[in-house]
């Protein structure tokens, strides 16, 4: 109820559907839409498949897309199909193609995808958390750090990032002289533990307090 109320767009669930369920592959220009959706529908269930082609020719140009019911099928997808696919998550809609291929794919440049996507692929080339890459400010990991001026309540804040499947534990922490709010979560997957970042970094909760929601280093190869 608190992250529905929070948006402030009445037809956010479409959105956030579409943000969330849609994923963009590279494919063999061989691929039909049945080629693809057999190669994805082990993740979970799809609701449809497009293959992107030439406008001129009607050849595919190796990218489509796969829409799954549900956002954790989504990252599943994107976690554990092969690499050469570069799973990552789609444009909403409301961002043409044309502008999501030249972005991602278009020069080679290795630059990060823009807009609402969840910068996680399984290619270190197309990824965006490259060691080298000194704009890039943090590095994915499953463990989160949430900071909020206002105390937490261990069982309220469990149940807040329980929503995000995967929870492994949520320590929470006080600091006696501030009466600041600080807590640990961690979750089973990187898959996981960005989505929760995406979602309630910067919600409010409860109402009128800001949660901020970091990485923190797991010890894992941020790379993964």
């Amino acid at each position: 109820v608190f992250i529905a109320q929070s948006r402030a767009s009445g037809s956010h669930r479409d959105v956030e559907d579409e943000e969330l369920t849609r994923i963009f592959v590279m494919i063999p220009k061989t691929y039909t839409e049945e080629d693809l959706r057999e190669k994805f529908k082990m993740y979970g269930d799809i609701e449809y498949c497009s293959i992107i082609k030439n406008k001129t020719t009607g050849e595919s140009k190796g990218l489509g897309y796969v829409r799954y019911l549900k956002p954790s099928q989504a990252a599943r997808a994107i976690e554990e199909c092969d690499r050469s696919y570069r799973a990552i998550l789609a444009e909403p809609k409301n961002k043409s193609s044309e502008s999501f291929e030249h972005d991602y794919y278009g020069n080679n440049t290795r630059q990060e995808p823009r807009g609402n996507i969840l910068p996680f692929c399984g290619q270190p080339e197309f990824c965006s958390f490259e060691k080298h890459e000194s704009r890039i400010q943090e590095s994915v990991s499953k463990r989160l750090s949430v900071v909020s001026r206002l105390p937490f309540i261990q069982e309220q804040l469990f149940a807040l990032f329980d929503i995000v499947p995967g929870l492994e534990y949520c320590d929470v922490q006080r600091d006696p002289h501030t009466n600041s709010g600080y807590a640990v979560i961690q979750y089973s997957t990187a898959a996981s533990a960005i989505y929760a970042k995406y979602k309630l970094h910067g919600f409010e909760y409860p109402p009128g307090n800001r949660l901020t929601v970091i990485f923190l280093e797991d010890g894992s190869d941020s790379s993964e």
